[in-house]
C-alpha cells in the first residue's frame, strides 16, 4: 500500500473527520514508529506502526457502507446537532457510531437525496467540483422565466466574485403562476439554486434533489433510508448523460471569454496587463539617482551616529535641488528652448557689418 497522509488514514479508520484528525495530530496524540507525528507526515499502514492515543490504528477488515436518505423539510444535513437547535439531523436516522460523510448536502428547506457513507475518498470524489459529477434537481419557481433568463442561468451568473459553472435546464411544466424545471449541475455552492433564481427574479417555491449521478430516489418515501447495493453504488458514481452537454458548454464559454478579452484589449477598451513598476524597473534621471544615493548614505550614517534633534526640520525638495544653469540662448542646460517672454529679454549679439 502506498503512503498516505495521516489524517486521511485516520479518517478511513473512522477515528474522526479529516479536520478533526488534523487537530489530533497537532495536539501530539499521534505517533509513527515511536516518534510524535506532525501535520503533513505520511505513513504506510502495512509497514509503519501508527498509534493514536496509545492504540494502534487498524484498517484491516474495514467495511464500506453507503446509505441513501430522502431528506424531508426542516431536517438538517449535518452530522452533529447545532447549539440551541432542536431540529432533526440526518445522522440520527442511521444506527451505529461510525463517522459518516455526507454526499450532497441540502439546506433545511430543500428535500431529496442525500448519501451518507464512511468512505471519505468516495465522498470527496462525488462532491468536489473538479470531478464534474452531476446532481439533478426538480425545482419549482414563482413566475415564468423567459428564454433569455434560462440561457443566462445555463451559461452561469456571477456569484461570490466568480461565475457559476454551466447548468442544464429544461422546462417540465408551466402553471398560471409557477414553472417546474429540471436542472442538472456539476457544482454545488451554498444555496446556489435559490440564490441564482432570486438573482434572476424567480424565487424558488420547492426544491427536490432527484438524482446523484445515475442513481435516482425511486419510490423511497420522505424520511426513509436504506443501504445501497454494489450495483447502486456503481450507478451513483456514473455521471448523468447531460455531463457531455455541460462540458461542451464550458469549453465554448472559455473560448468566447478568451476571444472577447483579447478583442477588447486590442481595441483599447481595457488596458493590457502589465507588471507593476518597481524601484528597480523605473528609470530615474541623474539628479533623482544622486538624491537616492545621498539619502541612503544619510540613513546609513544616521544608524551609526546618534539621532538628530526632533526640532530640526528636514530640508524640502525644492531647496535641495540645485538650480539648472542657463544656456547662452536663454534656455537651460538641457537644451530646452526659452519661452517668448524670455526670448525678448535676451540681448541680441551685435554683428559687425
Amino acid at each position: 500500500m502506498a503512503e498516505e497522509r495521516l489524517q486521511k488514514l485516520m479518517a478511513q479508520a473512522n477515528v474522526a473527520s479529516r479536520r478533526a484528525c488534523e487537530e489530533i495530530i497537532l495536539n501530539g496524540r499521534v505517533m509513527v514508529n515511536g516518534k510524535t507525528a506532525t501535520l503533513g507526515d505520511k505513513a504506510d499502514p502495512e509497514k509503519d506502526t501508527i498509534m493514536v492515543d496509545g492504540s494502534r490504528l487498524r484498517l484491516e477488515n474495514r467495511q464500506l457502507h453507503y446509505y441513501v436518505i430522502n431528506k424531508p423539510k426542516n431536517m438538517l444535513s449535518t452530522m452533529h446537532s447545532e447549539y440551541n437547535d432542536d431540529r432533526e439531523i440526518v445522522r440520527n436516522l442511521i444506527p451505529g457510531d461510525d463517522h459518516l460523510f455526507a454526499i450532497g448536502r441540502l439546506d433545511a428547506y430543500s428535500e431529496g437525496m442525500i448519501i451518507l457513507t464512511n468512505d471519505g475518498a468516495m465522498a470527496e470524489k462525488l462532491t468536489h467540483p473538479r470531478h464534474e459529477h452531476t446532481k439533478t434537481y426538480k425545482v419549482t419557481i414563482v413566475g415564468h422565466p423567459t428564454a433569455d433568463d434560462l440561457e443566462k442561468w445555463e451559461r452561469g451568473v456571477w456569484l461570490d466574485d466568480s461565475r457559476t459553472a454551466p447548468a442544464y435546464i429544461r422546462v417540465l411544466e408551466r402553471t398560471p403562476k409557477m414553472t417546474t424545471l429540471r436542472i442538472v449541475m456539476i457544482e454545488g455552492r451554498k444555496r446556489q439554486i435559490r440564490r441564482v433564481a432570486q438573482l434572476l427574479g424567480y424565487p424558488v417555491y420547492r426544491l427536490v434533489r432527484t438524482q446523484i449521478g445515475m442513481l435516482g430516489l425511486g419510490t423511497l418515501r420522505r424520511g426513509e433510508w436504506y443501504e445501497l447495493s454494489k450495483e447502486e453504488v456503481d450507478a451513483m458514481q456514473e455521471p448523468a448523460e447531460e455531463v457531455k452537454y455541460l462540458r461542451r458548454k464550458r469549453r465554448i464559454i472559455r473560448v468566447r471569454t478568451t476571444e472577447t478579452f483579447k478583442a477588447r484589449e486590442t481595441r483599447g477598451i481595457i488596458k493590457k496587463r502589465r507588471i507593476a513598476p518597481t524601484a528597480d524597473t523605473v528609470p530615474r534621471d541623474n539628479w533623482s539617482r544622486q538624491r537616492a544615493e545621498q539619502r541612503e548614505r544619510e540613513e546609513g550614517e544616521g544608524k551609526s551616529s546618534p539621532a538628530t534633534s526632533s526640532t530640526e526640520k528636514p530640508r524640502s525638495r525644492a531647496h535641495s535641488k540645485p538650480p539648472a544653469p542657463k544656456s547662452k540662448h536663454g534656455g537651460d542646460s538641457k537644451g530646452k528652448r526659452p519661452s517668448p517672454r524670455d526670448r525678448q529679454r535676451t540681448p541680441r549679439r551685435k554683428t559687425g557689418r
